[in-house]
């Protein structure tokens, strides 16, 4: 599947969930996630393990802990903890992820390819995709 149209199958539909979502502003974490609500696109799950809520949004300490299943995730992490997501997401059978410039490893990149992941990484970001402004 060539770049475009698996931004627009990740983009197609939620539930989303936002693993790296900060309350810091001026991290990409967060800005991924405003970029979601800006574009009214829900439910969107923010996932950090050490915060009850960001943007005024419960927050959940994994994948796992979500209310539902994610259908597609933003991956805003260093690449150590893109690998632990990755596998997570596989073992939940969350097909769509995109790691966000900087969030990605080879490794991380082979298990999602090992697990057969649509997986967007090594350029776009989303918030440029979706235009996203402060």
């Amino acid at each position: 599947m060539e770049l475009k149209e698996r931004m627009q199958q990740f983009l197609a539909e939620g539930p989303w969930a936002v693993v790296g979502a900060s309350n810091d502003r001026t991290k990409y974490g967060n800005k991924v996630l405003r970029c979601y609500l800006q574009r009214e696109m829900s439910p969107v799950y923010p996932v950090n393990p050490r915060a009850a809520s960001v943007e005024g949004l419960d927050a959940y300490p994994s994948l796992t802990a979500l209310p539902e299943r994610a259908r597609a995730v933003s991956i805003i992490t260093p690449p150590p903890v893109t690998e632990a997501v990755v596998e997570e997401a596989a073992q939940l059978g969350i097909r769509y992820l995109w790691m966000q410039p900087g969030a990605e490893s080879p490794l991380a990149l082979e298990r999602a390819q090992a697990h057969g992941l649509e997986v967007i990484a090594g350029g776009p970001c989303i918030l440029v995709a979706l235009r996203y402004r402060e």
